[in-house]
């Protein structure tokens, strides 16, 4: 009998030791809540002034503590720590915030991110600055990009759509007001189009005029037909549309004109210099210009399609250096975008502020998307692997980057998102001959049909 009992409890401690295994692959968020949580929790509170030591991350006590220490306790006057906050637990991993030492700085803690990782055993640690002084350390306890469920909270608005998920667990909100332009590199099957599928779909549900350049007879862009103002699908088409967009923006700069110029004694508040500062009913409807595959705009065999290219790329550099006061905005995709597809290559994407790099075939493209503004991310987007489609590097002007991944949304599902908003499409005259045709919805039969009778004398 007390061989059997013996037996049961080595066996039940298989089990439960084969059951957390799995659940750490397959349910790392319940793993983390059940078993990572509480592990982690002890090992930074046992660890915590001594891991900071070991860091560098302590300083030498005030004369006063020092004094105050000897008098009441003699015992050794150690480095003093950051002090610790309250650890508040999360479905992904945990936060505390931190009162920085005297003589420290946020990029202290920054830099020894990776040793606090491997101290506590966690698969993060970031650090974010709250205010002078205070910091806040976010562990994040497994990787949240290798299955992407973004958070319940978003910070949405006008122009603003969480379009990804960052590393830290924190929304990437793709900001048109901040950063006007955007440029979207990545190879085949990297998950490009997912982030321009689900960066058109939360525009979509916006009060904003669509337009779509997909040089590629439309495969992209053609199942959002429904809610785009405008679709070119050629190359001939592209150059007939952009002088429209173009003649747009000088026309909405005459309306602001129009308002600067008004009487004397008008308020402050009522003079602008773009389209927002307009009263509501003045101003005209943001334009959001998605191009697809940048590259086909460039590539001409003859010199008359060099011609044709010349005038698209200027048009293109102008929207870009002006369209943000217009309310006209960029989002430029495609494989590759260096100096070799040809003159003003290089000065439109120096007007494009922000940056997303997917996983690129070779190290010379993601320098292109990265490399001018935050060069120690070329080596992160070089790094994605083929396994993970929809990472990405993005960047912004200030030098900082961090990795996002975008959630997985079917064809299908972005489609009928753009025919159930097809009603938000704002009125662009301009751009109504460049609309695309949308054939109607069949309707089906809720019975059978009645069957007409000759008339009778």
């Amino acid at each position: 009998m007390t061989d059997l009992v013996t037996w049961a409890e080595l066996g039940g401690l298989l089990a439960a030791a084969g059951g957390a295994v799995y659940a750490r692959h397959a349910h790392p968020a319940a793993y983390w809540s059940m078993v990572g949580l509480p592990l982690t929790v002890v090992r930074l509170l046992a660890s915590y002034s001594s891991t900071m030591d070991a860091c560098g991350l302590t300083v030498e006590p005030s004369r006063w503590r020092a004094l105050a220490v000897r008098a009441t306790t003699r015992r050794e006057i150690r480095p003093v720590p950051p002090r610790r906050g309250v650890i508040r637990p999360t479905t992904t991993g945990l936060r505390m915030r931190l009162r920085l030492a005297p003589g420290q700085e946020p990029a202290d803690l920054a830099a020894s991110t990776e040793r606090l990782r491997h101290a506590w055993g966690v698969h993060a640690v970031h650090v974010r600055d709250i205010k002078p002084g205070v910091v806040e350390l976010r562990l994040v306890g497994f990787d949240v990009l290798r299955k992407v469920r973004m958070p319940r909270r978003l910070d949405g608005g006008p122009l603003r759509i969480p379009v990804a998920l960052r590393e830290d667990v924190t929304a990437f909100v793709r900001d048109y007001r901040a950063v006007p332009h955007e440029l979207v590199l990545g190879a085949t099957l990297s998950g490009k189009s997912m982030y321009l599928r689900n960066l058109l779909t939360g525009l979509a549900a916006q009060p904003v005029a669509l337009v779509g350049i997909d040089c590629k007879r439309g495969v992209e862009l053609a199942p959002f037909a429904p809610r785009l103002s405008a679709l070119a699908t050629e190359p001939d088409q592209a150059a007939e549309l952009l002088p429209v967009l173009v003649k747009e923006m000088e026309d909405r700069y005459d309306l602001i004109k129009a308002r600067q110029g008004i009487a004397p004694d008008t308020p402050e508040q009522l003079i602008t210099s773009d389209i927002w500062g307009l009263p509501e009913d003045e101003c005209p409807a943001p334009i959001v210009l998605f191009i697809d595959e940048v590259a086909e705009l460039f590539l001409v065999a003859t010199r008359k399609e060099e011609e044709r290219r010349d005038e698209m790329v200027t048009q293109l550099i102008r929207l870009a250096q002006l369209g943000r006061a217009a309310g006209i905005h960029l989002e430029v995709c495609g494989q590759r975008f260096g100096a070799e597809l040809g003159k003003g290559a290089t000065m439109l994407r120096a007007q494009l502020t922000g940056r997303v790099c997917h996983r690129v075939n070779d190290e010379a493209s993601a320098k292109m998307a990265l490399g001018d503004i935050a060069p120690e991310a070329v080596l992160a987007a070089c790094a994605i692997a083929p396994e993970l489609p929809g990472l990405a590097v993005v960047g912004d002007t200030s030098g900082g980057w961090s990795r996002i991944r975008t959630p997985y949304l079917s064809l299908a599902d972005a489609a009928a998102t753009c025919r159930a908003t097809a009603d938000l499409t704002p009125d662009v005259p301009a751009l109504d001959p460049f609309r695309p045709y949308v054939p109607p919805m069949p309707v089906e039969a809720s019975g059978p049909l009645a069957t007409t009778q000759p008339a009778t004398e």
